[in-house]
Protein backbone atom coordinates (compact mmCIF):
# COMPACT_ATOMS: atom_id res chain seq x y z
CA UNK A 1 0.00 0.00 0.00
CA UNK A 2 2.86 2.27 0.70
CA UNK A 3 2.62 4.87 -1.85
CA UNK A 4 -0.10 3.91 -3.34
CA UNK A 5 -2.52 6.67 -5.39
CA UNK A 6 -5.96 7.44 -3.45
CA UNK A 7 -8.45 7.22 -6.04
CA UNK A 8 -12.00 8.67 -4.11
CA UNK A 9 -15.38 6.86 -5.46
CA UNK A 10 -18.44 7.18 -3.65
CA UNK A 11 -21.64 5.35 -4.45
CA UNK A 12 -24.86 6.96 -4.07
CA UNK A 13 -27.70 5.82 -3.12
CA UNK A 14 -31.18 6.08 -5.16
CA UNK A 15 -33.04 9.29 -5.13
CA UNK A 16 -35.43 9.58 -2.59
CA UNK A 17 -36.78 12.70 -1.29
CA UNK A 18 -36.56 14.13 2.09
CA UNK A 19 -39.29 14.21 4.58
CA UNK A 20 -39.47 17.75 5.46
CA UNK A 21 -39.08 18.01 9.35
CA UNK A 22 -39.71 20.70 11.90
CA UNK A 23 -36.55 22.54 13.05
CA UNK A 24 -36.03 21.00 16.47
CA UNK A 25 -32.58 20.40 18.49
CA UNK A 26 -31.70 17.86 20.36
CA UNK A 27 -27.92 16.42 21.71
CA UNK A 28 -25.50 13.83 21.07
CA UNK A 29 -26.75 10.88 23.07
CA UNK A 30 -24.77 8.00 24.58
CA UNK A 31 -26.41 5.34 26.28
CA UNK A 32 -25.78 4.12 29.45
CA UNK A 33 -27.23 1.98 31.68
CA UNK A 34 -31.37 2.11 31.38
CA UNK A 35 -31.65 5.82 30.00
CA UNK A 36 -30.06 8.24 27.81
CA UNK A 37 -27.17 10.86 29.24
CA UNK A 38 -26.85 14.11 27.03
CA UNK A 39 -23.40 14.31 26.55
CA UNK A 40 -20.94 16.67 24.44
CA UNK A 41 -22.97 19.60 22.83
CA UNK A 42 -26.68 20.04 20.79
CA UNK A 43 -26.73 19.97 17.65
CA UNK A 44 -29.62 20.80 14.91
CA UNK A 45 -31.68 17.34 14.27
CA UNK A 46 -31.05 17.94 10.10
CA UNK A 47 -29.56 21.03 8.99
CA UNK A 48 -31.92 23.18 6.51
CA UNK A 49 -29.08 22.31 3.79
CA UNK A 50 -29.66 18.27 4.50
CA UNK A 51 -33.23 19.09 3.11
CA UNK A 52 -32.69 20.76 0.14
CA UNK A 53 -31.14 18.23 -2.14
CA UNK A 54 -32.86 14.91 -3.79
CA UNK A 55 -29.78 12.84 -2.46
CA UNK A 56 -31.22 10.58 0.56
CA UNK A 57 -29.68 12.07 4.09
CA UNK A 58 -28.54 12.21 6.44
CA UNK A 59 -25.62 10.01 5.49
CA UNK A 60 -24.31 7.56 7.66
CA UNK A 61 -20.62 6.54 8.11
CA UNK A 62 -19.76 3.78 10.34
CA UNK A 63 -16.47 2.87 12.26
CA UNK A 64 -15.73 -0.88 11.38
CA UNK A 65 -14.31 -2.50 14.69
CA UNK A 66 -16.37 -3.09 17.71
CA UNK A 67 -18.81 -1.37 16.27
CA UNK A 68 -19.83 -3.21 13.19
CA UNK A 69 -17.14 -6.41 13.62
CA UNK A 70 -16.07 -7.55 16.26
CA UNK A 71 -12.34 -6.52 16.76
CA UNK A 72 -9.64 -10.03 17.30
CA UNK A 73 -7.00 -7.79 17.89
CA UNK A 74 -8.32 -7.54 21.43
CA UNK A 75 -10.13 -10.91 21.43
CA UNK A 76 -7.78 -12.93 19.95
CA UNK A 77 -4.39 -11.53 19.19
CA UNK A 78 -2.85 -11.92 22.39
CA UNK A 79 -3.54 -15.45 22.91
CA UNK A 80 -2.17 -16.37 19.32
CA UNK A 81 1.19 -15.36 20.41
CA UNK A 82 0.57 -16.86 24.21
CA UNK A 83 0.66 -13.12 26.49
CA UNK A 84 -1.72 -11.05 28.08
CA UNK A 85 -2.90 -8.20 26.19
CA UNK A 86 -0.60 -6.83 28.98
CA UNK A 87 2.20 -8.51 27.69
CA UNK A 88 1.34 -7.86 24.17
CA UNK A 89 1.24 -3.62 24.77
CA UNK A 90 4.49 -3.73 26.02
CA UNK A 91 6.03 -6.15 23.84
CA UNK A 92 4.51 -4.66 20.37
CA UNK A 93 6.42 -1.89 18.26
CA UNK A 94 4.89 1.35 19.40
CA UNK A 95 4.53 2.40 15.47
CA UNK A 96 4.22 -0.52 13.37
CA UNK A 97 0.61 -1.49 13.60
CA UNK A 98 -0.85 2.67 12.95
CA UNK A 99 2.02 2.60 10.24
CA UNK A 100 0.25 -0.63 8.49
CA UNK A 101 -3.03 1.28 9.08
CA UNK A 102 -2.08 4.33 7.14
CA UNK A 103 -0.76 2.48 4.28
CA UNK A 104 2.83 3.62 4.94
CA UNK A 105 4.41 -0.21 5.04
CA UNK A 106 2.86 -3.40 4.10
CA UNK A 107 2.47 -6.00 5.59
CA UNK A 108 5.55 -7.99 5.26
CA UNK A 109 7.23 -4.95 6.98
CA UNK A 110 4.86 -5.37 9.44
CA UNK A 111 5.80 -8.60 10.01
CA UNK A 112 9.57 -7.71 10.27
CA UNK A 113 8.85 -4.73 13.16
CA UNK A 114 5.70 -6.36 14.83
CA UNK A 115 7.82 -6.98 17.83
CA UNK A 116 9.88 -4.14 19.43
CA UNK A 117 13.12 -6.83 20.12
CA UNK A 118 12.57 -8.04 16.04
CA UNK A 119 11.78 -11.41 16.84
CA UNK A 120 9.77 -13.07 13.99
CA UNK A 121 6.15 -13.89 13.89
CA UNK A 122 3.99 -16.16 11.63
CA UNK A 123 2.41 -13.90 9.59
CA UNK A 124 -0.05 -16.32 8.10
CA UNK A 125 -1.32 -17.64 11.19
CA UNK A 126 -1.58 -14.06 12.46
CA UNK A 127 -3.76 -13.35 9.44
CA UNK A 128 -5.77 -16.93 9.94
CA UNK A 129 -6.35 -15.72 13.61
CA UNK A 130 -7.76 -12.64 12.08
CA UNK A 131 -9.72 -14.16 9.96
CA UNK A 132 -11.14 -16.41 12.08
CA UNK A 133 -12.13 -13.70 15.15
CA UNK A 134 -13.70 -11.53 12.27
CA UNK A 135 -17.82 -11.59 13.09
CA UNK A 136 -20.75 -9.07 12.93
CA UNK A 137 -21.73 -7.64 15.84
CA UNK A 138 -24.85 -9.06 17.37
CA UNK A 139 -27.70 -7.33 15.57
CA UNK A 140 -25.46 -5.29 13.85
CA UNK A 141 -26.44 -6.56 10.60
CA UNK A 142 -29.61 -6.64 10.70
CA UNK A 143 -29.86 -2.67 11.56
CA UNK A 144 -27.66 -2.12 7.61
CA UNK A 145 -30.08 -4.36 6.37
CA UNK A 146 -33.19 -2.52 7.75
CA UNK A 147 -31.01 1.13 6.72
CA UNK A 148 -30.27 0.32 3.51
CA UNK A 149 -33.77 -0.85 3.11
CA UNK A 150 -34.88 2.92 3.80
CA UNK A 151 -32.20 3.59 1.56
CA UNK A 152 -29.59 5.53 3.57
CA UNK A 153 -26.16 5.71 2.25
CA UNK A 154 -23.69 4.54 4.23
CA UNK A 155 -19.66 4.33 4.25
CA UNK A 156 -16.98 3.19 5.99
CA UNK A 157 -15.09 5.94 8.44
CA UNK A 158 -12.78 3.30 10.11
CA UNK A 159 -8.96 3.28 11.36
CA UNK A 160 -7.94 -0.14 9.28
CA UNK A 161 -5.08 -1.90 7.31
CA UNK A 162 -4.90 -3.54 4.08
CA UNK A 163 -6.96 -6.54 5.53
CA UNK A 164 -10.18 -4.79 5.68
CA UNK A 165 -10.12 -6.77 2.44
CA UNK A 166 -10.18 -10.05 5.10
CA UNK A 167 -13.37 -8.86 6.41
CA UNK A 168 -15.08 -7.88 3.36
CA UNK A 169 -14.41 -11.18 2.04
CA UNK A 170 -15.33 -13.07 4.75
CA UNK A 171 -18.33 -10.85 5.71
CA UNK A 172 -19.24 -8.92 2.08
CA UNK A 173 -20.02 -5.52 4.32
CA UNK A 174 -20.10 -3.98 0.79
CA UNK A 175 -23.62 -5.70 0.79
CA UNK A 176 -24.68 -2.81 3.04
CA UNK A 177 -22.03 -0.21 2.21
CA UNK A 178 -19.32 1.26 0.51
CA UNK A 179 -15.59 0.92 1.78
CA UNK A 180 -15.25 4.36 1.19
CA UNK A 181 -12.90 5.96 4.13
CA UNK A 182 -10.48 3.59 5.49
CA UNK A 183 -7.10 5.08 6.68
CA UNK A 184 -5.20 2.83 4.96
CA UNK A 185 -6.28 4.63 1.54
CA UNK A 186 -6.06 8.37 3.09
CA UNK A 187 -3.27 8.19 5.14
CA UNK A 188 -4.49 9.57 8.04
CA UNK A 189 -6.36 8.00 11.24
CA UNK A 190 -8.86 9.22 13.39
CA UNK A 191 -9.43 11.76 15.53
CA UNK A 192 -6.80 13.36 13.22
CA UNK A 193 -8.69 16.50 12.10
CA UNK A 194 -7.80 15.97 8.22
CA UNK A 195 -9.48 12.48 8.33
CA UNK A 196 -12.49 14.15 9.05
CA UNK A 197 -11.95 17.28 6.54
CA UNK A 198 -11.58 14.65 3.77
CA UNK A 199 -14.36 12.99 4.38
CA UNK A 200 -16.46 16.65 4.06
CA UNK A 201 -14.47 17.49 1.13
CA UNK A 202 -14.95 14.22 -0.99
CA UNK A 203 -18.53 13.08 0.67
CA UNK A 204 -19.92 16.42 -1.05
CA UNK A 205 -22.21 17.05 1.86
CA UNK A 206 -22.39 19.79 4.67
CA UNK A 207 -21.08 17.81 7.62
CA UNK A 208 -24.07 18.57 9.47
CA UNK A 209 -26.22 16.08 7.14
CA UNK A 210 -23.48 13.21 8.47
CA UNK A 211 -24.01 11.11 11.46
CA UNK A 212 -20.63 9.53 12.24
CA UNK A 213 -20.72 6.31 14.25
CA UNK A 214 -18.05 5.18 16.46
CA UNK A 215 -17.58 3.08 19.59
CA UNK A 216 -14.55 5.27 20.79
CA UNK A 217 -15.58 8.82 22.40
CA UNK A 218 -12.35 10.80 21.43
CA UNK A 219 -13.50 10.00 17.15
CA UNK A 220 -16.96 11.00 17.94
CA UNK A 221 -15.55 14.20 19.69
CA UNK A 222 -13.42 14.97 16.92
CA UNK A 223 -16.55 14.47 14.84
CA UNK A 224 -18.61 16.81 16.80
CA UNK A 225 -15.70 19.53 16.39
CA UNK A 226 -15.74 18.94 12.53
CA UNK A 227 -19.09 19.65 12.40
CA UNK A 228 -20.52 15.83 11.91
CA UNK A 229 -23.41 14.40 13.80
CA UNK A 230 -21.72 11.84 16.69
CA UNK A 231 -22.92 8.99 17.88
CA UNK A 232 -20.89 6.91 20.39
CA UNK A 233 -21.87 2.95 19.39
CA UNK A 234 -22.71 1.10 22.76
CA UNK A 235 -24.62 -1.93 21.26
CA UNK A 236 -27.22 -2.42 18.60
CA UNK A 237 -30.34 -1.16 20.82
CA UNK A 238 -28.76 1.90 22.05
CA UNK A 239 -27.92 2.70 18.36
CA UNK A 240 -31.49 2.55 17.39
CA UNK A 241 -32.27 4.31 19.83
CA UNK A 242 -29.64 6.85 18.81
CA UNK A 243 -30.49 7.14 15.28
CA UNK A 244 -34.15 7.71 16.20
CA UNK A 245 -33.28 10.18 17.77
CA UNK A 246 -31.87 12.25 15.34
CA UNK A 247 -34.31 11.22 12.28
CA UNK A 248 -33.06 8.14 11.01
CA UNK A 249 -36.22 6.37 10.08
CA UNK A 250 -35.50 2.58 10.68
Amino acid sequence: MAGQRLVWSFSRSPTVKVEQRPPSTISQYSTTGKGMSVRLRSVTRLAADCTQTPRKLPVLLFDIMDTIVRDPFYHDVPAFFGMSMKELLECKHPTAWVEFEKGLIDEMELARTFFKDGRPIDLEGLKCCMRRGYSYIEGVEELLFDLKRNGYEMHTATNYPVWFEIIEEKLKLSTYLSWTFCSCKMGKRKPDPDFYMDISKHSQVEPACCIFIDDRMRNVEAALEAGFIGIQFKNVNSLRKDLSHVGVVI
